[in-house]
């Protein structure tokens, strides 16, 4: 697997790699609270440039590739997401740390990145893609089932949030052989939100 930092668009949206270039767009955007309840870090406020130097930070080691999302009917921007924990040698990654601006949520957006970081994912040699949210965060969850990933168990008091608490993390995952069915389904959502 050979995952490198490239622009990933399609007529929905465009993810470009993060750099310091983005950071003053995107702090208003992460300064919605909402965004955060489930997370493990805090990025909105005072708390922004920390979390946006740690993205930073962990691309630079090569095991993260950080995108900030634009809405292409409209050009702004709208949110981030980010390989992760990236193994070439085990060939997956996963997809995270994404959230969006409130206007997007529910829309095209979602579907359509998922789109085209699964898509280059694939593309790169991966034969899995995984996915993980807070046991709480209910709507990430249905949305993950939505769009064909395979739900293969929660594991209990995982991870601390920022909050201090123990979080239960729910675990998916998509399969090279999976993928064909996933992106077909993908792009019916999209062709009928069209």
């Amino acid at each position: 697997m050979n995952l490198t930092p490239a622009i990933l668009e399609n007529i929905w949206v465009r993810l470009e790699p993060m750099s310091d270039t983005h950071r003053e767009s995107l702090r208003p955007l992460a300064g919605d609270p909402d965004i955060w309840s489930l997370m493990t870090l805090r990025g909105d406020g005072e708390h922004f440039d920390a979390w946006f130097d740690l993205m930073l930070d962990t691309q630079a080691t090569g095991t993260q590739i950080s995108h900030v999302i634009y809405r292409k009917t409209t050009g702004e921007m709208v949110g981030h997401s980010a390989y992760l924990v990236i193994s070439p040698p085990n060939q997956r990654a996963e997809i995270g740390w994404t959230w969006y601006a409130a206007s997007a949520r529910g829309t095209e957006v979602n579907p359509a990145s998922k789109l085209a970081l699964l898509g280059r994912l694939f593309e790169c040699g991966a034969e899995r893609a995984e996915l993980k949210t807070h046991g709480l965060n209910k709507r990430s969850q249905a949305a993950m089932l939505r769009m064909g990933a395979q739900h293969e168990g929660t594991l209990r008091r995982q991870m601390r949030t920022w909050r201090g608490d123990l979080r239960d993390t729910a675990w998916f995952s998509i399969l090279k052989d999976e993928w064909p069915g996933v992106k077909a389904g993908l792009e019916a959502r999209l062709s009928a939100a069209s």
